[in-house]
């Protein structure tokens, strides 16, 4: 019978350490051999582009290529003809995104019938120190982080070069396996980038969640049932927060449609309490797609940071008093008529809650950018 040993702080403090340590290395041995694999798939890829297409080799050369490979070394994986096309198809993809090896370094291969001595896996420090990358945003480091498997993904599902940039380094910081990394590219997560700021991809339970919110909401809204004039204001700039909130629940069938799919309203000036504490958000919503909370604040100006704090403090207590446990985290949005998205990229990425900022016109808004009547008689009248 095994006894239940019981460790002191000191000892779990210590068992915590050592458990770390043996995680870091068995992670720095996985990228030193992915990065390995990659350096000879590299090389074995230059070697199959620059003979197979100079007439050396006749049909069906790769195939009896993998099949030989075989018979001299059974038991191996991952050189079928597939794969071995694969390889090629890795080369011939980045090498115009790297510039050349120096002719001096790594000699040009002879017009020739290829010899073994012809393959020269490129390594790791030759690829550094030799292959520089034509953009900054280039890490060699993730790069070489990223399995093959990956990066085949990637390649056939993108072109441009930023965009599989882009996906090597979220696949790299935030671990997906290769099917999250199908989701992603499916979801055309690259593309959906710079829309409305937000902090999703950090903030969500999974990256899945993530990119449906993404998706979900808008940079900006035409929320053009709002009418200065019916609301008696002479001016936009005499409209507060709170006739926008009336205007928007009288007309919520509208802002739901224009919100978006699987929208249900659940009260606006919604009271919530913590330690005593009452608090008001201007409008409340369930998703059902997110299966989460959205809650809106609306204000009348430009963005300001306080805002992310205040819609922070929100959904921390619908969070803790609301939300039942089957839900996902509450989903904060601020909709003012401006912002500086980049600027509030910055800032919520500092938020640990799921938020994003949009913007919305109204009616008034639409009418400045058209044509008065009298500017179009006069418009008809010269064109006459």
């Amino acid at each position: 019978m095994k006894e239940n040993i019981q460790l002191s702080d000191e000892l779990r403090a210590a068992v915590k350490a050592i458990k770390k340590a043996i995680l870091q290395s068995q992670y720095r041995a996985a990228k030193i051999v992915n990065r390995e694999q990659l350096s000879l798939y590299y090389g074995i890829g230059r070697y199959i582009s620059e003979h197979s297409g100079k007439g050396f080799w006749g049909k069906g050369a790769i195939k009896q290529i993998s099949d030989q490979l075989h018979k001299e070394l059974p038991g191996m994986k991952g050189f079928s003809e597939t794969s071995i096309k694969k390889m090629r198809q890795f080369y011939e993809e980045w090498a115009p995104s790297i510039r050349p090896p120096m002719a001096v370094e790594l000699p040009q291969l002879p017009n020739r019938p290829p010899t073994a001595v012809d393959l020269e896996v490129v390594d790791y420090e030759s690829l550094m120190k030799y292959h520089q990358p034509l953009t900054e945003k280039f890490n060699f480091e993730e790069f070489v982080s990223l399995s093959f498997t990956h990066h085949i993904e990637i390649l056939n599902k993108t072109e441009k070069l930023e965009e599989r940039l882009f996906y090597i380094h979220e696949a790299v910081a935030n671990k997906w396996d290769k099917y999250l990394l199908r989701d992603m590219l499916k979801g055309k997560l690259y593309e959906h980038q710079g829309e409305m700021p937000n902090n999703f991809a950090k903030t969500m339970p999974s990256p899945q969640s993530a990119l449906r919110a993404i998706e979900m909401f808008k940079d900006e809204y035409l929320l053009d049932f709002i009418n200065v004039e019916e609301i008696g204001a002479r001016d936009e700039a005499d409209v507060d927060e709170r006739e926008v909130e009336q205007a928007i629940i009288q007309n919520v069938k509208n802002f739901i449609m224009t919100f978006g799919r699987d929208f249900a309203f659940v009260g606006n000036q919604y009271h919530l309490e913590k330690f005593g504490v009452e608090q008001y958000p201007d409008l409340l919503f369930f998703n059902r797609e997110l299966a989460a909370l959205v809650c809106v604040e609306i204000k009348r100006g430009g963005f300001k940071p306080a805002y992310l704090g205040q819609l922070s403090a929100y959904l921390r207590i619908l969070d803790s008093e609301v939300k039942k446990s089957y839900e996902n985290p509450s989903i904060g949005i601020v909709l003012c008529k401006q912002a500086n998205k980049s600027f509030v990229e910055f800032l919520i990425q500092g938020y640990e809650n799921p938020m994003g900022v949009a913007t919305y016109k109204t009616m008034e808004d639409v009418r400045r950018v058209l044509p008065t009547e009298e500017e179009l008689r006069r418009v008809i009248d010269e064109e006459i």
